[in-house]
Formats: C-alpha cells, structure tokens, sequence
C-alpha cells in the first residue's frame, strides 16, 4: 500500500492529513530540514483518488507564516486583532492586539502551549507574522512582524530570551513587515536586522548574545540568507534592496558585493544557486544573473533586469531542479528557464487561463 502524508496550512485554520503521520519527515524551519524546498520522503503517491480524511483542526487568526513541523509538534504563528487590517499594498496603518505562537501535537491538533506578547503594527498588510518559526535542537525561535525576536523551550513554550530588533538596532520594520528566515549555522543564529552596520547579525542561538554583525542598507529587504559552498569556501549569501553580498559567516566581513536595486524595497526571495552561478530577482524585472569566481570569493554580473528572460518572482520561493529554475512570474505565469541563461523553456497560465493573476499568488 502507498503511504501518504500532507500537511496544509490555509488562511484561518490547520488542517493535517495524515495516514501513518509518526512516520512523516520532519519540516522543522522555512523550506525544510535542508532550506532547498526538497521533500525526501518515499512511497508518495502520484495522484489522490478521492480527497483525504481530515484528521483535526485548530483554529488559528490572521497570519502569513507558514507551519514548522518537529518532534511530533505544530508551530504556527498568529496575530489576534479586532482592528480593521484591510488597507493598501503600499500604506502603513497601525493595529493593536497580540501575537502569539501556538504548539499544537502533530496527531490530534491539541494546544500544547502558546507564548503571546502585546504588539502595535504599523506596518503594510498587518494581519500577522510573516517568518516561519525555526526549531532546532530543543529550542523553537519566532521572529515577530515587528522584530521581537524569542527563544523559546520546544517542548514547554518557556521563554530562554528575546531581543527586539527595532529598539536594539535603531531602525524601523520595513514596510511588509519582518519577515526573513532566520538561519542556524553552527551555534549562531543568522538573521536580518536594519540599522546602521547592521543589515545582518549574528546572536549566540542559547543566549542571544551578539557574536557579529555586518552590511548597511536602506531597508532590511525579506530574503532569507543562505550560506553556499563556493571557491573552496563557505559564504553567507545577504540580499537588500540596494546590493547581493557574500560575507564570512564566521565573521561577518564582507567577501564581495554587486549592486541590486529592488522596486519598492522588494527583495524577497531566497538567491538560488547553481553550479557557478547565483540568481537573485523579484519585482518589477529586477532580476540579476551572477556568475562566482572558482578560486577565490567574488562575483560578477552576467546580464540583469531583463523581462524576456527568466522570471520576476514575488510571493512565490522559486527552486532548482537539475539545473533549471521553476518558479511563478509576477504576472502569474508559471515558467521555467535556464542557468545560467535565463532562456525561457516553457511558460504557462494554465490551469487558471490567460487572465493576469497580481504578484503571481
């Protein structure tokens, strides 16, 4: 018999299909156990002839982060507010409520425990946060829309420690609100701040104590960092709206950088690499082919901000496989091109016709 397991998050609710969950492979942060969007698992069925059993729900409120899945627990954050947060793309408005984290157990949807702290918006499509909770080891790390940043025990919901970004940094949430993914490398906890000197940091993940921090930018961007292997080296790949650099995780000294110029601050997407080549793009055809130097850090551009090519990704990861690139144009067209060409091999609006569908979502 094919074993199957599904696991959906939609607006307002969780809802987890399952048929032998225990066994289902951990999703523990933002695109899984290894951060490249790849699902392991064996024995997937292809096809689904009739809908699954809905096993349980939990009622969650407004929110734009995903679940992280581990040790047989559900980490969802959310955002619980009476104030109207329907207002425009490009406008701030402030809200008032309480953003929380729930632990829910993976088999019966039951509250475990739940972590809430007051919290005033004032930032564009405030309904709630936007990181996906990272766990690790014992320890599970929320990053609030705001910048509170906490680290939490996983299986109780204590609070180890926090640090608010905003008031640690000097700096302001960029319009969108945080929302990067923290990374774990080694015993640091990676992640986007703001603030002068500061675009990205480095804290001890048991302590939160700052190890290093690195890069200035005009606003902190939303591209989860990434740490590569590339010219014998590893490099911290940082995205922001005015520049893609590669820092020394260990230190955060800067290895090289090229000029980026995101539309509106836009910069979300995490960079893919491929071979000798790194992508980075998002509104507007702001997309930037790079090509890495083979014996020592550095990069530089092959072509940038071409329609005709590749695509413009906006709320939608794009990911790699066996050296092209999938992923959802701002206009809605699903396309898959080349690297390091960015020649289109095919694009398609199906199943949804021909009609513009905005931000490609």
């Amino acid at each position: 018999m094919h074993q199957m397991w599904l696991r959906v998050v939609i607006a307002f609710g969780l809802i987890v299909f399952d048929d032998l969950l225990s066994r289902a492979d951990d999703w523990p942060q933002w695109m899984g156990p290894r951060r490249d969007n790849v699902w392991r698992e064996t024995g997937l069925v292809a096809t689904l002839s009739s809908p699954p059993d809905v096993v349980w729900r939990a009622e969650v409120a407004g929110g734009y982060s995903g679940p992280a899945v581990a040790g047989g627990k559900v980490y969802v954050t959310d955002y619980v507010t009476k104030d109207n947060v329907k207002i425009g793309n490009f406008d701030r408005k402030q809200a008032t409520g309480m953003e929380r984290i729930l632990c829910l157990d993976e088999k019966t949807g039951r509250q475990l425990w739940k972590q809430e702290h007051s919290e005033k918006y004032g930032i564009s499509y405030p309904s709630g946060p936007r990181s996906t909770p990272l766990v690790h080891a014992d320890k599970v790390y929320p990053l609030g829309a705001e910048g509170q940043l906490a680290c939490l025990d996983a299986a109780s919901g204590d609070f180890l420690w926090g640090k608010n970004l905003k008031d640690v940094y000097k700096t302001k949430a960029a319009l969108w609100g945080y929302a990067s993914q923290p990374l774990i490398d080694g015993q640091k906890l990676i992640l986007l701040a703001g603030g002068p000197g500061s675009h990205c940091v480095a804290l001890n993940k048991d302590t939160g104590t700052e190890i290093w921090r690195t890069g200035t930018a005009s606003e902190q961007g939303y591209s989860p960092p990434v740490i590569i292997q590339q010219a014998g080296v590893r490099q911290l790949i940082l995205t922001s709206p005015d520049a893609v650099y590669a820092v020394d995780p260990e230190t955060g000294k800067q290895l090289w950088s090229q000029e980026y110029k995101g539309d509106n601050g836009s910069i979300i997407m995490t960079p893919i690499h491929s071979g000798n080549h790194l992508f980075v793009a998002g509104y507007n055809n702001r997309n930037l082919m790079l090509e890495l130097s083979v014996d020592q850090p550095g990069a530089k551009m092959l072509w940038r901000d071409e329609g005709q090519r590749s695509l413009s990704p906006v709320n939608v990861q794009p990911f790699l496989l066996d050296g092209r690139v999938f992923g959802l144009d701002q206009g809605g067209q699903l396309r898959c091109f080349d690297i390091p060409s960015g020649a289109i091999q095919w694009a398609t609006s199906r199943p949804l016709g021909d009609r513009k569908v905005g931000s490609g979502t």
